[in-house]
């Protein structure tokens, strides 16, 4: 398999390591300082890039007819305009705040848990993220996703990083050395509290997930999510 990365940083290097240890070929490694050349002869495009560039790197990848898998966070405003724009070119997309097979794990004991939860009016909930100092995007994917499964699964209707109220989910973001990530959802009561934690010692899960996406989406059309991929889409 052909793949082009788009960004290529700490995880670009990550991403093409894995990738030809499982068999395939880069063919485009893109920065700021090159162009897209080499991009319509890839079977696929993994996207890790940053905010800015995001939405050029896979709007690019559907007009050359390039299924993409995008891990980069912060650029969600334009999400709805590039879905569309999959739709319109007939293209594959997958975008996801993490494509570490533990997180998507974490995501779906956290819907369980705030189903449970939801019962209990006596529990807040309130989660933390941390993360290395060069993440440019507060809150992360991440805890965004996290709070969006809470907030389907309860009577929560919003998240938010300055003092909650009644009905909201107070997001703690702290920028930490060199911290991959980790994830904190507690539910807090004067009796006690119930935590659920996530922590990743690298970047090598979220990468292998990227590549698996990759691998999975080559000859499919449609918009998926990491359910698809990990065979879990039962909801």
């Amino acid at each position: 398999m052909k793949i082009a990365l788009l960004g290529y940083g700490k995880m670009g290097q990550v991403i093409e390591r894995i990738a030809v240890e499982r068999g395939h070929e880069i063919v485009l490694k893109k920065d700021e300082f090159n162009t897209y050349d080499g991009l319509s002869t890839a079977d696929v495009a993994i996207d890790f890039s940053v905010p800015s560039a995001a939405v050029d790197n896979i709007s690019n990848c559907f007009h050359a007819n390039v299924p993409v898998i995008s891990g980069t966070t912060g650029w969600l405003e334009h999400y709805d305009e590039m879905a569309a724009l999959c739709k319109e070119k007939n293209g594959g997309f997958i975008s996801s705040s993490n494509f570490s097979l533990g997180v998507n794990l974490f995501f779906e004991l956290n819907e369980y848990l705030a189903k449970m939860m939801s019962k209990f009016e006596s529990y807040k909930v309130d989660m933390e993220e941390i993360h290395h100092t060069q993440k440019l995007d507060a809150p992360s994917g991440t805890a965004i996703s996290l709070a969006k499964g809470v907030i389907e699964n309860s009577n929560y209707t919003n998240w938010t990083m300055e003092e909650a109220k009644n009905n909201e989910i107070h997001i703690e973001a702290l920028r930490i050395g060199t911290v991959p990530g980790t994830h904190t959802v507690t539910y807090n009561s004067p009796i006690d509290s119930i935590e659920i934690k996530h922590t990743a010692h690298n970047r090598e899960g979220f990468a292998l997930g990227a590549v698996i996406a990759a691998e999975w989406i080559v000859g499919k059309h449609g918009i998926f999510s990491m359910r698809d991929v990990l065979g879990s889409n039962s909801k």
